[in-house]
This record gives structure tokens, C-alpha cells and sequence, in this order.
């Protein structure tokens, strides 16, 4: 068995202060309310799901071409396109509808429910 160390515990404060850490009278941001902030347009956010949109558009529309034969390519070459079209279309196209639907204004939809970058 090994030897046991000399160790000298202290107990810990009961409860947090606001004199130990000089906060007093500061407020928690995370925990305020801000109307505004709700209504923020995340403009990064909205670029990116534009982006993934037109991304997501393109890559269908050649799976598409090289399905029915438009386009010279492999089977698997189209299988790929259609999966990497499908993973980007479906995020780009609901966070557009939701900026869309903010932005006229529609009950239930916030800019807040699009997360920032």
C-alpha cells in the first residue's frame, strides 16, 4: 500500500459573496434581458446559409446533369455530388427561410433563432 501524504485540507466558504470579488452592483449579462438583442440581424450568419444555398443548388443541379446524362461523368461521381448537395442545401435552405420569415415579420420566427458567428 502506498504511504499517505501529509496533506492539510481547508473547508471551502459556505456561500459566494459579492465582497470577495468586487462585484458588487455588476450585473450578470448572461442572465439580462435585452429586447434588442432579439432583434439583431446576424448578417455573417445569413451570408453563410446564402452561400451554402447557392452551394448546395449547384452541386444538386450537377448530380442532376450527370444522372440523366447532360453531363460526361461516373455513377459515383454523381452519387457524390448528390450527398455533398443534400449536406449543404438542407442547412442553407432553413436558415434562409428563417431570416426570410424574420425579416417579414411572420409570428414565431426571430432573428435571435439564428445562431451568431
Amino acid at each position: 500500500m502506498a504511504t499517505r501524504r501529509n496533506v492539510q485540507y481547508s473547508a471551502l466558504a459556505g456561500e459566494d459573496s459579492d465582497d470577495d470579488n468586487g462585484s458588487m452592483g455588476k450585473e450578470d449579462l448572461r442572465f439580462s434581458y435585452n429586447p434588442r438583442a432579439l432583434d439583431r440581424v446576424p448578417w455573417k450568419s445569413i451570408a453563410l446559409a446564402l452561400f451554402l444555398l447557392a452551394l448546395g443548388s449547384l452541386l444538386l443541379l450537377l448530380s442532376f446533369f450527370i444522372f440523366t446524362g447532360h453531363m460526361e461523368g461516373d455513377r459515383s461521381q454523381a452519387y457524390g455530388l448528390l450527398g455533398l448537395g443534400i449536406l449543404s442545401f438542407l442547412p442553407g435552405f432553413y436558415e434562409t427561410r428563417v431570416a426570410y420569415y424574420s425579416w417579414r415579420g411572420a409570428p414565431g420566427y426571430r432573428f435571435s433563432s439564428i445562431p451568431s458567428y
